[in-house]
């Protein structure tokens, strides 16, 4: 990328998106999650502050999938994506990666995403959802949200909430990688930035698989 790429529209835009705090990019997230449309905007609030706080209070563990890496992540919108079949892998795209520390540079964030932050951050994120994927954190997350479709008697059934997960991984890479600000904020940022490549500056840049 270059400065000509980051246009005036563009730092205006990424401007914006800096002014809003890291909880907010939580509700962003969630209102533009399908299953959410109508919602009141006080219930995203309480999930995505939830789930913040939930990915935040996760104990650092290792990921023990696999990591890749690739190129063609800017083409696809993705920073990286993990997937558990046919054995967990995280795959990290080179070039967005390397897009997101060009245009840290160019914002004046270093301070916020020190350098090899963002690699370090991808792979923290993903390891969270590899936690959700597996283990007994997708139960207590879901606890957590307190989004009860279902009581009988003693028993409570807790639904999914679309996108809370995606908030708790960004709010664990922030604390473990001792970012400044969330990796949500850069995402953002690097969906403008990156918008005449792709096409969309919504699309998230980590990739699940269904």
């Amino acid at each position: 990328m270059t400065a000509a790429l980051l246009d005036r529209a563009a730092r205006t835009a990424i401007s914006a998106l800096e002014a809003d705090d890291d909880v907010e990019f939580g509700v962003r997230l969630l209102a533009n999650t399908p299953t959410h449309e109508g919602r009141d905007p006080e219930l995203l609030r309480h999930w995505a502050r939830t789930a913040d706080a939930f990915g935040a209070a996760l104990p650092p563990v290792a990921s023990t999938a696999r990591i890749v890496e690739s190129e063609g992540g800017l083409a696809r919108g993705l920073l990286a994506r993990y997937t558990s079949r046919p054995a967990p892998t995280v795959e990290l795209f080179t070039d967005t990666l390397a897009l997101a520390e060009e245009l840290i540079g160019l914002l004046g964030w270093r301070h916020w995403y020190p350098a090899g932050s963002v690699r370090a951050a991808a792979v923290a994120h993903e390891a969270v959802h590899e936690r959700l994927h597996h283990g007994p954190a997708k139960k207590s997350l879901k606890r957590a949200l307190d989004h009860v479709v279902l009581r009988a008697g003693r028993h409570t059934l807790y639904g999914h909430v679309a996108g809370a997960d995606e908030i708790a991984a960004h709010a664990h890479a922030r604390t473990v990688c001792g970012l400044g600000r969330s990796p949500l904020l850069l995402t953002a940022a690097l969906a403008t930035a990156a918008e005449p490549r792709n096409g969309s500056a919504t699309r998230s840049p980590h990739g699940r698989e269904k």
